[in-house]
C-alpha cells in the first residue's frame, strides 16, 4: 500500500495533508541503505529554535535534486535538550547534502496529542516493542504535521519508529 494513496489523500489546508494514522500503527518498516538529507535543529531546553528554517533548507535540497520518494518522511532524533538531527527522506542521493543512510528494522505506533506527551509515548513505545518480543533499539519521531495544520486540522499525529533486531 502507498503512502500517496492512503495516508496523504486530503490536501484541505494547502500544506500538510491529512494523515491516516491508522496506516503506520504497528507498522513494520525494512529499510536497507535507505538514504536521508541530515540537517541540526538546535533548541532551548527541547524547543526547537529553528526547525522552520531547517526543514526549509531540507525540502530546498531534495526538491532541486528531484529526490522525493514515493512515501516521504521526515525524522527526528532528539539527542539532547539542546538540539536534535533532522532526517529528510529521499530517494537517491542529494548533491552537497548531508546524506545518513538508514538500514533496519523498524516498528512504528502512532500516538496523538500535544508534544508535551512525547516522554510518555517514549514509554510506550519502548513497552510496545518490548510485548513484540524485541530489545528496543534507537527511537525516531515523525511529525507528520507542521503545528499551523495541526491546529487547522485539529489533531497532532506523530509516528515513532524504534529500531528492532
Amino acid at each position: 500500500m502507498r503512502l500517496a494513496e492512503t495516508s496523504y489523500d486530503n490536501h484541505e489546508t494547502g500544506c500538510c495533508a491529512r494523515f491516516d494514522a491508522e496506516a503506520w500503527d504497528g507498522r513494520e518498516v525494512n529499510w536497507v541503505d535507505q538514504p536521508f538529507v541530515t540537517d541540526r535543529v538546535h533548541s532551548i531546553m527541547h524547543i526547537p529554535i529553528d526547525f522552520g528554517q531547517v526543514m526549509t533548507r531540507c525540502h530546498a535540497a531534495v526538491e532541486a535534486a528531484e529526490a522525493w520518494p514515493d512515501e516521504p518522511m521526515w525524522l527526528s532524533d532528539e539527542s539532547s535538550a539542546w538540539g536534535s538531527e533532522l532526517y529528510v527522506m529521499t530517494d537517491r542521493s542529494v548533491p552537497g547534502a548531508l546524506m545518513t543512510h538508514f538500514t533496519g528494522r523498524f516498528l512504528a505506533r502512532a500516538f496523538e496529542g500535544p508534544f508535551r506527551d512525547a516522554g510518555k509515548w517514549h514509554k510506550e513505545m519502548q513497552a510496545y516493542v518490548s510485548r513484540c518480543g524485541h530489545r528496543p533499539g534507537k527511537t525516531y519521531a515523525w511529525y507528520t504535521t507542521c503545528p499551523r495544520c495541526a491546529k487547522k486540522l485539529g489533531r497532532n499525529p506523530v509516528v515513532l519508529l524504534t529500531r528492532v533486531g
